[in-house]
C-alpha cells in the first residue's frame, strides 16, 4: 500500500467522516489546500444509471456563471461567411479542409474545443481516432456542431463545460479554481448539479444521485449532503 505524503494525510485528517453542505465544504476545501499551484475544483456525481444502455446515458453542456478561471482555445472548421464570423467571435484557429488535413496528418490538437458546421462533418468524421480519445469530436448534443458558430464560440469562451457519464456512471465536471471566491465556486457547482439533475433520463429508475463530492486537484474528496442535489433540482 502506497504511503500517503504528510500533506495529503494532514488534509484528509481535517475532513470529518460526514456529509457537508456546499457552504461548509467549499471553505474547507480552500483551507486544506496544500499544492503550490492554483488547483482546479471539481464536482463528482455518482449516478444511479447504467451507462451501458444508450437511453440511460447522461450528457449535456452548461455555461458556468463565473467561468473556469481560464480562457479556452477554440478551433472552428467551417466555410464561407462562417469563417469570418468565427474569427470575429474570438476563435483562435479557423479554417476548412486545411484544418481537417492538419489534424489528420499531424495529429494536431492544440485547442480545448472544436466547433464545426454541419456541412463539414463528413470530412471531420474521419478524424475520430484523433479527436475521440481526447473528447474533442464535435457533437450536436453539446452544441459544437452548429450553423451559428459565433454563438458557440462565445459560449465556450464564457465558460461552457460538458458533462457526461463515464463507464462507471460517474460524472466529473470542473467548477473553477481553488483561488476563486467561495461563493463563485458554490454558484458554479450548483449550476452544474442543477443541469445534471435536469438531464435525468426517463429510463433511469430508483435513486438518481447516489453520491456527490467536491474536491481540488490534489485534495481529498469531500462528501456533500443529498440535500444539495435536492436544492439544485429546484433551481
Amino acid at each position: 500500500m502506497k504511503k500517503l505524503s504528510k500533506n495529503v494525510a494532514k488534509a484528509r485528517a481535517l475532513v470529518e467522516p460526514r456529509t457537508y453542505t456546499l457552504i461548509d465544504a467549499v471553505p474547507l476545501l480552500q483551507r486544506i489546500k496544500f499544492a503550490k499551484f492554483d488547483e482546479n475544483v471539481d464536482i463528482t456525481l455518482r449516478l444511479g444509471v447504467d451507462p451501458r444502455h444508450a437511453d440511460q446515458m447522461v450528457r449535456g453542456t452548461v455555461v458556468l456563471p463565473h467561468g473556469l478561471g481560464k480562457t479556452k482555445v477554440v478551433a472552428v472548421i467551417t466555410t464561407g461567411e462562417n469563417l469570418r464570423a468565427a474569427e470575429a467571435a474570438g476563435a483562435e484557429f479557423v479554417g476548412g479542409e486545411e484544418l481537417v488535413e492538419k489534424i489528420q496528418k499531424e495529429g494536431w490538437t492544440d485547442f480545448d474545443a472544436l466547433v464545426a458546421t454541419p456541412d463539414m462533418m463528413r470530412s471531420i468524421g474521419r478524424l475520430g481516432k484523433v479527436l475521440g480519445p481526447k473528447g474533442l469530436m464535435p457533437n450536436p448534443k453539446t452544441g459544437t456542431v452548429t450553423t451559428d458558430v459565433a454563438a458557440a464560440v462565445k459560449e465556450i469562451k464564457a465558460g461552457k463545460v460538458e458533462f457526461r457519464t463515464d463507464k462507471t456512471a460517474l460524472v466529473h465536471v470542473p467548477v473553477g479554481k481553488a483561488s476563486f471566491d467561495a461563493q463563485k465556486i458554490i454558484d458554479n457547482a450548483m449550476t452544474v448539479i442543477s443541469s445534471v439533475m435536469k438531464a435525468k433520463p426517463s429510463a433511469s429508475k430508483g435513486k438518481y444521485v447516489k453520491g456527490l463530492y467536491i474536491s481540488s486537484t490534489m485534495g481529498p474528496g469531500i462528501k456533500l449532503d443529498s440535500s444539495v442535489a435536492d436544492l439544485a433540482a429546484k433551481q
